[in-house]
């Protein structure tokens, strides 16, 4: 299953709850480089470095073609940027917990949590 067609089952099943979406992670990514590295043995690994609005780089794990002979530098591109997706899925999914967060009742609008067990957030008091 790709990521797309995850999001078309989400939508035909009527959820609605915020999500973040493949277009929220399309629309977030500003820059794309790819890095391109032929090891020792003559393994070439291809990293994606995306770099957000804000931004923020983010890094996934590589491709890498264990035959050289094999590898296409075309879909090797594809995974290393598919791959760097992923881990900004992790971070974008924290994001909007965070807001979701700040906007409910437990933690007013305003006030931040210091982390130290003393803060004005309910779970600190």
């Amino acid at each position: 299953m790709t990521n797309q067609s995850i999001e078309q089952e989400i939508q035909a099943k009527g959820k609605t709850a915020p999500r973040v979406t493949p277009t929220d992670i399309d629309a977030n990514i500003t820059d794309c480089e790819v890095v391109t590295f032929v090891s020792r043995g003559r393994k070439v690994l291809r990293w994606a470095v995306l770099t957000t609005r804000n931004g923020y780089a983010v890094t996934g794990q590589p491709s890498c073609s264990v035959s050289p002979e094999n590898d296409d530098a075309e879909i090797g591109q594809r995974i290393a940027i598919q791959n760097a997706k992923h881990e900004l899925w992790g971070l974008m999914g924290y994001e909007l917990q965070q807001r979701l967060h700040e906007q409910s009742n437990d933690f007013p609008l305003g006030k931040a949590c210091d982390l130290s067990g003393e803060g004005t957030c309910e779970a600190c008091q």
